[in-house]
């Protein structure tokens, strides 16, 4: 049984996701940590309905990047989870922490990375005219928001998208991608080979999204 924790800055709702597929009977995953930067995170609330235990390092009380990603790292080896999944956590950790524990923190962006990185990507993504965006799944690097990809989802950008309405449909994908990326690691299926990730027997998609699909 993979256990993880799940780093969250807020609503938690790709928390929600990843607890979702934990309480499947067939799971070989379970969440051992839901930990918050923010004590009023509403994600908390979901994880102690859930049974999970949390804790809550709150950023503002450290001096530096380091001693607050030295709590973070101790707060996951006590719980003896063995990998982190990011689910909204809006902080950068320190090159040292992400290199502690690489290969071993996975991260959702919203956004076909590598375009669009960072914050305001949806509005990026508007202004630049996309016809096509969506989400990434991929194992955390030292570089914001890099590192190798394990899924992704195309959303269609529609003409009279603003940024809330891109992002609310993109969520929508995020909810189904985080959860299958867990079952694939779970069950022993995703390696990293010259920093591009392999999933075994995976099945691809034949078909391209086309937008606007013009005839």
């Amino acid at each position: 049984m993979l256990k993880v924790a799940v780093f969250i800055s807020g609503r938690g709702t790709n928390l929600q996701a990843l607890i979702d597929t934990c309480a499947e009977d067939d799971s070989r995953a379970e969440i051992g940590l839901v930990l918050s930067n923010r004590p009023n995170a509403q994600g908390l609330q979901r994880a102690a309905a859930a049974g999970i235990p949390t804790v809550v390092i709150d950023h503002t009380t450290f001096d530096d990047r380091e001693s607050f990603d030295a709590a973070l790292d101790a707060a996951v080896r006590r719980s003896g989870c063995t990998m982190i999944f990011l689910a909204g956590f809006m902080r950068i950790m320190t090159e040292d922490f992400v290199r502690s524990w690489r290969d071993r923190m996975v991260n959702i962006h919203p956004s076909l990375l590598p375009s669009f990185p960072g914050i305001n990507c949806h509005e990026r993504a508007l202004e630049m005219g996309v016809t096509i965006s969506g989400c990434t799944v991929h194992f955390a690097r030292p570089e914001l928001d890099s590192g190798p990809i394990i899924l992704q989802a195309a959303v269609p950008v529609l003409p009279d998208d603003d940024a809330d309405t891109l992002a609310a449909r993109i969520l929508e994908s995020e909810h189904q991608i985080y959860p299958m990326a867990l079952k694939l690691i779970a069950a022993g299926r995703v390696r990293v080979v010259n920093e591009q990730v392999r999933i075994q027997d995976a099945t691809l998609a034949e078909t391209a999204l086309i937008n606007p699909a013009v005839i």
